[in-house]
């Protein structure tokens, strides 16, 4: 097959998987989870799949839908593209001045997205090649670690995801010193010397984040995830790295080129995470993801949604290398299990990816149609 392609169909489906136990951040609660899956076909019958970040506002996944169907989609069928950046270039400065006058710029960067993430998917489908090879990855391994693990019933969870063969754990803080001190022990307990890490989702003012920062400092951390809000003044950011024994880390919600390059020139953060679901797509991301590398920094891409966002996430990290971990949610959702491919057979704290094309999987919805809003 030629490396140029045109496109025939994009269409999204919108999914939501009720939740026994919600999903706890400092800033909220997710009651469900949902998901938005994105197929394109090509000419030759080739398809591809994304997904396109949506986790919040609570109806926002069929709203993110609703723009790939009916706003995005029109202005790429039926057009021939040499590669998937081309579409995903048109499709971004096509819709600037619409997303700037909609005061919506997220949204639609969100959606486009998942449209460029099924791209890629096809495009390595067409060169029968996995995604992580076509990226330039050498090894199919990469580490990952428990993501989503909530402050109720943290040491429960954190023991269920090494039995799954996890030895790397994340724990969400912000819930008060007491319940964050005790988890914190509780987890440093359980991984014994494995790798531990924390995200507060910007739910600090700097001087709460700056009187946490001593305490956090006993229980040597990888990380200190989004301590502050993200559009803080980068003096206060500096404030906090000045003071921190362990890296701070940012990034699922810096969304343009340029903010990515503020961050990678200062020595305030030392793991950047961009969440490819949520901005930028493979087309945006993969180049970012080397800068980080080359700044000297540690690339970990941001992922909690569906499987498969994550997988593409995982392909990223295999194509790029480095020696960042994947983040994998160990809540309750089969909407990220159903499609994450080998993503969920972790092995002493790793997951090898396979040597098929794309992304090595081809989705089976019917799995979900039960789950189906959109």
């Amino acid at each position: 097959m030629t490396d140029s392609f045109t496109i025939r169909s994009i269409e999204a489906f919108c999914y939501r998987y009720p939740l026994a136990t919600p999903v706890v951040t400092s800033f909220g609660k997710m009651l469900n989870r949902p998901a938005v899956f994105v197929r394109v076909i090509d000419e030759d019958g080739v398809e591809g799949w994304g997904e396109a970040w949506s986790n919040f506002p609570a109806p926002g996944a069929e709203y993110r839908a609703r723009l790939v169907n009916e706003v995005l989609a029109p202005g790429l069928v039926d057009r021939k593209f040499d590669s998937p950046t081309t579409a995903f270039e048109t499709l971004t400065k096509g819709t600037e001045v619409l997303a700037l006058q909609c005061g919506e710029p997220g949204p639609f960067a969100q959606a486009i997205a998942g449209i460029d993430l099924a791209l890629w998917d096809l495009f390595a489908r067409r060169q029968q090649l996995p995604l992580w090879r076509l990226v330039g990855g050498q090894s199919s391994r990469i580490k990952v670690y428990a993501s989503g693990i909530n402050p109720g019933g943290a040491a429960q969870t954190a023991e269920a995801a090494l039995k799954r063969g996890h030895r790397a754990l994340k724990l969400k803080v912000g819930f008060g010193v007491e319940t964050d001190l005790a988890n914190l022990s509780a987890l440093r307990a359980i991984v014994g010397a494995g790798m531990l890490a924390t995200d507060a989702n910007q739910g600090w003012s700097v001087d709460q984040a700056l009187e946490m920062l001593p305490r956090l400092a006993a229980f040597d951390l990888r990380w200190l995830e989004e301590p502050i809000r993200a559009d803080r003044p980068r003096e206060e950011w500096c404030r906090l790295r000045a003071d921190a024994k362990m890296p701070i880390a940012a990034g699922e919600n810096i969304s343009s080129v340029e903010d990515f390059k503020e961050v990678l020139a200062e020595d305030v953060l030392g793991v950047v995470q961009p969440d490819i679901a949520k901005w930028g797509g493979l087309s945006a991301c993969t180049a970012l993801a080397r800068d980080i590398l080359k700044s000297g920094k540690t690339f970990c891409p941001h992922y909690l949604g569906g499987g498969i966002g994550l997988l593409a996430s995982a392909h990223l990290l295999a194509g790029v290398g480095g020696d960042g971990w994947l983040e994998v949610d160990v809540n309750e959702n089969p909407l990220r299990d159903l499609f994450c491919g080998s993503v969920e057979k972790v092995e002493e704290g790793a997951v090898f990816l396979s040597e098929e094309p794309g992304l090595g999987i081809v989705p089976d919805l019917s799995a979900v149609a039960c789950h189906r809003s959109v």
